[in-house]
């Protein structure tokens, strides 16, 4: 009998995985390791096709971040319905829509991963893309105020996305494609 609750723990531990092999690993983010292991994330999953519902979903998380404090940052994982880059693309900007609508511009921003990310302009096969695969699709909600006060103690942040590409043509596609490939076999 098929567990639902098993196989969405699987789908958050992949994710957990590859913050912890990629993001962290490769210093994607220097800011990530502290709030993992704080444990001040918070993961989401939403098993759900409907367009409408997947929206609502982050509202709550929205919700969530204003009331929970203690929560440093949230990633919503879309494991169902946004497989294609494409439609993943349509969605956050409905996502990055919502945000405004609903009072959070300069309250939250969100990062996007998707497993077929693709950078505008570069080619998919590019390892430049890797600083942005996921094993699924998800959003990354960040809490503006907390990004503004690390970045103004960090030494040329606006450097941070130039130098992950380079470390990533570095080290090569398939160190990425191997992670990725272990984080879906983790139990």
């Amino acid at each position: 009998m098929f567990d639902k609750d098993m196989m969405n723990q699987k789908i958050i531990s992949a994710v957990k995985y590859w913050i912890l092999h990629t993001i962290i690993g490769f210093n994607f983010c220097p800011f990530a390791k502290r709030e993992y292991d704080r444990d001040a994330i918070h993961f989401e999953l939403v098993d759900d096709h409907n367009t409408q519902e997947q929206l609502h979903a982050l509202v709550n998380e929205f919700s969530r971040l204003d009331q929970c404090p203690s929560i440093e940052t949230a990633i919503v994982i879309y494991p169902t319905g946004l497989e294609s880059f494409f439609d993943y693309l349509d969605f956050v900007e409905l996502a990055n829509e919502l945000l405004v609508e609903q009072g959070y511009e300069g309250t939250y921003q969100l990062a996007t991963f998707h497993p077929d990310y693709c950078f505008e302009d570069v080619a998919q096969d590019d390892v430049s893309n890797f600083t942005n695969r996921s094993p699924y699709p998800l959003l990354h909600i960040i809490r503006e105020a907390s990004l503004e006060k690390v970045l103004a103690k960090y030494p040329s942040p606006e450097q941070i996305p130039e130098k992950n590409v380079e470390l990533a043509r570095i080290k090569g596609a398939e160190i990425f494609n191997d992670i990725l490939r272990k984080s879906k076999s983790t139990d």
